[in-house]
């Protein structure tokens, strides 16, 4: 009958649209929602590697030497994003990454927070005065809000950062106890220095974040260029460890970036990676000299640009010599 012809359309309907509303109950992006306890808190732990051993290329020793900026991050949901690889960075982002200057991001968290309710809280972690050493801090998610990104900047550096985004510690109806991630230096697309002391050279038209390999950008004269390695070792790693409280009401605390204490270990245990010795072109070949009528003798010379370091390959001869006729003898 036509009345039981349409029962199975009818039933095929009201599946499609339960899972329609299903899918729109969830926050975007997510795969599932977080049914862990409300609250949970985490000790941030920032370590920098950057090291000359690891990082011999050009290596900052002064004005100023390798140092890290203050950490500044969120704990939010999946509608908001401090930054992304391969998609454009924020104002706030690129003012951080260039010069360390945090309050446009600052409000563009802000605004996060009271327009979309997105963001539970901020968090952040004094600066890093060298390569080596650690800064941590502490954070609360809940189980709207499970979502971490921060940033640190590497200094010096033309618009270099490191940082995690959106990494989730709610796994399904609990929160993780350990993560443990290394870094990697990104390139915000707003400047296109290639060394760490470059002088501010605007990249127009902005650029994506980009993840800086030792390949990548193909370029001699880049600080992070090196041709022998298949990857860059870690400059940095971030460890967030949960920890044991009693579930209570959360007071968003005051932003500082200067107010916990940090520490500096030049003992780390690091890598280390060959540089190879680098040497300008040959001059010019020089005047033949020599008694007339008897052969002479010309050379030429070159000038080491890059030391080796690291039992990487050592440098050739700077001088060498041939033998000609003299021109012009007396």
């Amino acid at each position: 009958s036509p009345g039981a012809a349409a029962a199975p359309g009818r039933a095929l309907c009201a599946l499609v649209l339960a899972t329609l509303g299903s899918a729109a109950g969830r926050p975007l992006g997510a795969e599932s929602v977080c049914t862990a306890p409300a609250l949970a808190k985490y000790s941030v732990t920032f370590t920098g590697k950057w090291s000359q051993t690891a990082f011999p290329k050009q290596y900052p020793l002064f004005r100023p030497p390798a140092q890290w900026s203050s950490l500044l991050g969120a704990a939010h949901g999946s509608d908001y994003s401090m930054w992304r690889k391969d998609q454009y960075a924020s104002n706030g982002l690129r003012d951080f990454a260039e010069r360390g200057e945090a309050w446009a991001l600052m409000k563009e968290i802000e605004a996060a927070a009271e327009k979309l309710q997105s963001v539970h809280e901020v968090f952040s972690a004094p600066a890093v005065p060298s390569g080596t050493g650690q800064t941590s801090t502490e954070l609360e998610v809940r189980s709207r809000h499970s979502l971490v990104s921060f940033v640190v900047r590497i200094v010096p550096s033309p618009d270099w950062f490191v940082g995690i985004d959106s990494l989730d510690l709610c796994d399904g109806d609990q929160w993780k106890e350990h993560v443990a991630m290394d870094l990697y230096p990104y390139d915000a697309g707003t400047d296109s220095g290639f060394t760490f002391s470059s002088p501010n050279f605007a990249t127009i038209p902005q650029d994506t974040v980009t993840e800086i390999t030792s390949s990548s950008p193909s370029h001699p004269a880049n600080s992070f260029y090196y041709p022998r390695l298949k990857s860059l070792p870690p400059i940095a790693s971030v460890t967030l460890a949960r920890l044991q409280q009693s579930p209570r009401a959360f007071v968003p605390p005051a932003l500082d970036l200067a107010s916990r204490d940090n520490e500096i270990f030049d003992s780390l245990s690091v890598p280390e990676t060959p540089l190879d010795c680098e040497v300008s072109l040959w001059s010019s070949w020089g005047l033949c000299g020599g008694p007339c009528g008897e052969p002479g003798s010309k050379s030429r010379t070159r000038y080491v640009r890059v030391q080796p370091a690291n039992d990487g390959t050592p440098c050739p001869k700077l001088e060498e010599e041939t033998e000609c006729v003299p021109d012009n003898c007396v």
